[in-house]
């Protein structure tokens, strides 16, 4: 005799009809057409060779089949929905662990921390900072914030939230600041440029988009984070290369100015996550929205 269970499609058809002694109002209840929940339950009867409902007068009463496999369904459904709920309020209630690099979350996210607390309090956000590659699969965080280049992988959720531009900076403070402000780009090629070792490719890829002579540009002193780059930009040490939403509060303020612009590269800065969770969702609208 085989074990095997009905699809689950027809057995919840028919709990909802039976529960509510309506095909019509089943199909209400499900959003679909009364012939759809019509046809899952005749397949449900042809797969059970059993009858569950039968006519009576103008409507329909359940057979004792159907009686049966009612009650059985009414408790599992119930069970399942009480479940379910159980496992969504403890997701609700748990952190919602967002891991970020260093340098964004210094630059970017504290600054805006309070006012994403005060409009999504919710997500009982608690933030995990990495000076090093991180990694979006990790089970120690529900969701990462990061630069990178599409394609995304499969087996992630990934919500893109805006464009990466980046362009080089500079402090008022910096000695060559007034020669440099009144400059086109060319003057760079004179400058020894701050860079961070973890992205070589920065000045070139700018350079090159700018129609400037990559192998012309001399490289300065190297970080090994972008924050003590950009740290080491405004406290005047020379110019730098950054991302234009990690320095767009300096260029606010006065501390920084971009001189040259910036040029849009290949990547973005999204959201992964491992698994669909409703948090992330409206996370990623609350990023796209402060973003834009």
């Amino acid at each position: 005799m085989s074990r095997e269970l009905p699809p689950l499609n027809a057995l919840r058809a028919f709990e909802a009809s039976a529960r509510l002694m309506s095909i019509s109002r089943a199909g209400e209840e499900l959003h679909v057409t009364h012939g759809a929940i019509s046809r899952q339950i005749r397949a449900l009867e042809e797969q059970l060779a059993v009858s569950l409902f039968e006519k009576d007068g103008r409507g329909v009463k359940l057979t004792a089949a159907g009686l049966r496999l009612r009650d059985a369904a009414a408790e599992a459904f119930e069970r399942l929905r009480d479940t379910c709920a159980t496992l969504r309020r403890e997701t609700e209630e748990r952190p919602f662990v967002l891991g970020c690099p260093g340098s964004l979350l210094a630059r970017w996210f504290i600054p805006r921390l309070d006012r994403l607390q005060r409009e999504l309090p919710e997500l009982r956000l608690q933030l995990s900072a990495s000076q090093g590659e991180l990694d979006p699969r990790s089970a120690e965080v529900d969701a990462t914030l990061l630069f990178a280049d599409p394609p995304w992988p499969a087996d992630m959720q990934v919500f893109e939230l805006a464009a990466e531009r980046i362009g080089p900076v500079l402090s008022p403070r910096y000695a060559n600041h007034a020669r440099l402000a009144a400059a086109s780009a060319d003057a760079l090629y004179t400058e020894a440029l701050l860079h961070t070792t973890s992205r070589p490719q920065a000045w070139p890829q700018w350079a090159q988009a700018k129609g400037l002579a990559p192998e012309r540009l001399q490289q300065g002193q190297g970080f090994e984070h972008l924050y003590y780059l950009l740290e080491a930009a405004a406290a005047g040490l020379g110019v730098a290369i950054a991302p234009q939403t990690l320095v767009a509060d300096d260029l606010c303020a006065g501390r920084l100015v971009a001189p040259w612009g910036f040029v849009e590269t290949s990547g973005c800065l999204a959201l992964w996550t491992r698994r669909a969770d409703p948090r992330s969702e409206r996370l990623a609208r609350w990023l796209r929205e402060e973003l834009a």
